[in-house]
């Protein structure tokens, strides 16, 4: 993909949630809410102090992660629908992701 986000923005992907409740029971589409988890697909380099010094990004390209119902901006990039956020919009990277396993 050709397109790398700015400062201390990330590129999410949205993970698919459930179809089935635990019960079984098939969830229409009409029902679903977008899910609030994500793979990072690309960074930028971060976000820099007023002295201009690079503050490093705390996620990586494949990190699994959680953020707000209603953070990032909805973007459509080569057909398919990404979200554009702010490292800050992220409450945190969920362990056994690609990232997680490889620092673990």
């Amino acid at each position: 993909m050709a397109f790398k986000p700015l400062h201390d923005r990330v590129l999410v992907r949205r993970v698919e949630g459930d179809e089935k409740t635990k019960g079984g029971l098939i969830i229409p589409d009409s029902a679903k809410e977008k899910p609030a988890e994500g793979e990072i697909i690309a960074c930028g380099e971060g976000a820099r102090k007023d002295s201009g010094e690079l503050i490093e990004m705390s996620v990586k390209p494949g990190d699994r992660v959680l953020f707000g119902k209603w953070s990032g901006t909805e973007v459509n990039l080569e057909g398919e629908e990404l979200l554009i956020m702010k490292e800050s919009d992220i409450l945190g990277i969920i362990e056994g992701s690609a990232a997680a396993s490889k620092a673990a």
